[in-house]
């Protein structure tokens, strides 16, 4: 342990000053742009000529967006390092940089000479022997992770400095029996199969606790965006996390995946707007998660397109304007008819049902002024007027506006087809039990899902927030008369561009700066945003490829979902089906996935532990035999350093076992897993306990997808009684530590643990 902790602190070292220079030369660079684009708008004054002014504008321009792009790469500059099998060491990072000399010390991550970082894997190392990744916190090395390609190219010296996986890999190597390197080339072979499957279809990766599949996924993540730049970089990838805790932690894996393509979210975060983090009891969320919640968000926009019981009437100015019932019925079916969503077919019905009120306003007036009210005796004054009859197109549009005016008209109007949002339509559905009774198809439990109308968002809620979404629209005219007036800016703006390339000589000095995207680089609307900031913010946004991690937990509703953001069903789906926690996750892959892709999947299986100690496997097999005896536990390829344990504690005894084990494992970080019902209770006795403490107190929902290097597994029998799902989230409890585990318990300990007692 001394010698692994010597040769971390060592790497971290010599990193740390490499990461430092690199940052000077950084700050050297902005120094140089901010000083070039002051000199730019010094020259000041009245700039004679046209071409003057043009090319004053185009350095001012492409001064700003270099010091705009020096800025934007301060967080994680440098983020790897590939080692040539010739001793070569190159640098890669989110920009290039040059030194002194004028020799390349940072290779920009897209350059042709950075591709074997993204691309190399274990049967095809592209020439590197090594592979490592740099964790930076601000300015400063916070942990590397290495890969080895060829151990026996590496020095005694380089062997001893490995961190990370590399380490435990090499000492598998160093195995004395034939199995260990056996193990180790099955695990990397099973990893490349994953990273090089082709981009078109849908990969499910199943893998149990320690397999590796989340570290193979982002691989894959980072490959495709690689070798597929051209697609992946307009439409970006999606990865899809359990929850925020486990997206960080992902996030420090390949801290390449934080470039400008990728989106990281849950599925309490993929409707713009809401961020929900509360699950839903078991049961509502069994129902939330059916797939027939889709026909009851239908059933319940269907039920605010409503007809009067009898005549339309309003009241306006002393006059009644009366609609017949069936012209407003004949109204709503002809809206249904054009089959746009709700939103847009409003204004299809508005502007109809507006000129049926005009015309009743015409006869209302035409009855106020009959001549019998009048008693006049002038014959010619007492023939029938034809108000209605008189009135022309141009007449009715007009009338049509002012009565639109009216606040009594549009109550009339909304209460028959009202503008909704997917909040409100969500929201009010849930809180009227009138309504989920008559639009719920037999046999869904909607009982389970009433609530207060004011109740906080939930997970659940989200897939029925985004099918509302999908089901509502929005008027889209403005946006529409603001696009045409873009493409025509555009165009303007191109003309320009074309003039600023000619005039200053760069068409003819062979720099190819094409006039379209000079054109918007330099358009005020969404300037600076990147593929990512456009598709977070974009609920329509189809990517190109979607990752699913944990994917087991998401609901058929949520897989809905997904599914929507990746037209093309480009997917990786990770996951564990022995570890579904979620009441309404899934049971299998075909059961999930086939009523989208009718089959057109494909599965590779992880089957090799090589994270967790073969000790404490063991024990989680136990758990699994017991609560899904169909799920095979992965095979575990190394010893641990201590037993797994069983301690009878009270909760508040807690502090000093866990100093204990603190003290036990050194330099590394501890997790403490608890029942739902007891996080609080026992996050109190560790404050500041967040993913960087060396303590943190999770849920099994939290936990999932993470590792520790101790575990401390609390109330056992809690977490068994929490779900009917509760035998999983035990095994779930019991795989998160790569070195110790101790089960904390204050009654009898479940029988399902009684190898540890």
């Amino acid at each position: 342990m001394a010698n692994r902790q010597d040769g971390l602190a060592e790497a971290l070292d010599s990193e740390q000053r490499t990461v430092s220079w690199l940052y000077g030369l950084l700050d050297a660079a902005r120094e140089r742009a901010e000083r070039s684009l002051r000199q730019v708008y010094a020259g000041g004054g009245a700039v004679a000529g046209r071409q003057a002014r043009v090319e004053r504008e185009v350095s001012a321009g492409e001064q700003a967006r270099r010091l705009a792009q020096l800025n934007a790469v301060e967080r994680g500059l440098c983020f790897g390092r590939i080692d040539h099998g010739s001793g070569q060491n190159v640098y890669i990072g989110r920009i290039g940089l040059r030194d002194e000399h004028h020799e390349s010390v940072l290779i920009d991550w897209r350059a042709p000479a950075a591709r074997p970082f993204y691309v190399a894997t274990a049967t095809d190392p592209d020439g590197l022997v090594r592979r490592r990744h740099l964790h930076l916190k601000d300015r400063r090395v916070v942990g590397i992770d290495d890969e080895v390609f060829d151990l026996d190219g590496m020095s005694e010296g380089d062997r001893r400095a490995l961190v990370g996986e590399a380490a435990l890999l090499a000492a598998l190597r160093r195995g004395r029996t034939g199995r260990m390197g056996d193990v180790v080339a099955t695990i990397q072979t099973e990893q490349d199969r994953v990273i090089r499957s082709s981009l078109q279809g849908a990969l499910v990766v199943q893998g149990g606790p320690g397999t590796g599949k989340t570290v193979a996924a982002l691989h894959r993540a980072a490959y495709l965006l690689y070798t597929h730049r051209d697609t992946l970089e307009r439409r970006g990838v999606l990865v899809v996390g359990p929850n925020a805790m486990f997206l960080r932690y992902i996030g420090q894996v390949l801290p390449a995946l934080g470039e400008t393509q990728v989106v990281m979210t849950t599925v309490g975060e993929m409707f713009p707007g809401v961020r929900a983090v509360a699950d839903d009891a078991p049961a509502a969320a069994v129902v939330k998660g059916d797939l027939r919640m889709a026909e009851v968000v239908a059933g319940a926009v269907r039920e605010r397109q409503r007809v009067a019981g009898g005549e339309l009437v309003v009241e306006l100015d002393g006059l009644r304007l009366r609609v017949p019932h069936e012209t407003c019925a004949r109204l709503r079916e002809r809206a249904r008819a054009v089959r746009l969503p709700h939103n847009m077919a409003r204004k299809l019905y508005v502007t109809e049902l507006l000129k049926e009120l005009a015309k009743a306003e015409a006869r209302a007036l035409e009855e106020s002024l009959h001549i019998d009210e009048l008693e006049v005796d002038d014959p010619e004054l007492t023939e029938p007027l034809d108000l209605e009859g008189d009135l022309d197109e141009l007449d009715i549009e007009l009338a049509s506006r002012r009565l639109w005016e009216e606040p009594e008209v549009r109550r009339a109007v909304d209460g028959l087809w009202p503008e909704l949002t997917p909040q409100r339509l969500v929201s009010e559905l849930l809180a009227s039990p009138r309504t989920l009774a008559a639009v719920a198809p037999q046999g869904l439990a909607w009982q389970e899902l009433v609530r207060p109308v004011e109740a906080p968002w939930t997970v659940g809620d989200v897939p029925l927030l985004d099918e509302a979404a999908e089901l509502l629209g929005e008027d889209d005219s403005a946006r529409r008369v603001a696009a045409r007036v873009a493409v025509e800016e555009l165009a303007e703006r191109e003309l320009y561009a074309r003039e600023v390339l000619t005039s200053t000589g760069v068409a003819e000095e062979g720099v190819f700066e094409r006039a379209d995207v000079l054109a918007e680089r330099h358009a005020d609307d969404g300037a600076g945003l990147t593929t990512a900031d456009r598709a977070a913010a974009d609920r329509t946004w189809a990517y190109g490829h979607v990752i699913v991690d944990e994917a087991q937990e998401l609901s058929p509703m949520a897989w809905r979902m997904v599914m929507r953001r990746v037209p093309a069903k480009s997917l990786t789906v990770v996951g564990d089906l022995a570890q579904t926690g979620a009441a309404a996750g899934a049971r299998s892959w075909g059961e999930m996935l086939d009523p989208y892709l009718e089959g057109r999947w494909r599965e590779e299986r992880l089957l090799v532990n090589y994270r967790t100690p073969a000790e404490i496997m063991r024990v989680a097999a136990d758990v699994l035999r017991a609560f899904a005896p169909e799920q095979e536990p992965p095979v575990s390829v190394r010893e641990g350093e201590a037993e797994p344990r069983a301690v009878r504690l009270p909760v508040s005894g807690l502090p000093d076992l866990v100093a204990r084990e603190l003290a036990d494992i050194g330099e590394g970080r501890l997790g403490v897993v608890t029942p739902d019902a007891r996080r609080a209770e026992v996050a109190r006795l560790f404050p500041d306990g967040d993913l960087d403490a060396p303590v943190v107190v999770l849920t099994v929902t939290q936990a999932k997808g993470l590792e520790f290097d101790a575990v401390v597994v609390v109330d056992p029998a809690g977490i068994l009684a929490q779900s009917e799902q509760g035998g999983r989230d035990l095994y779930v409890a019991v795989t998160r530590a790569t070195r110790r585990l101790t089960v904390v318990h204050e009654g009898e300990l479940p029988p399902v643990l009684s190898r540890l007692g």
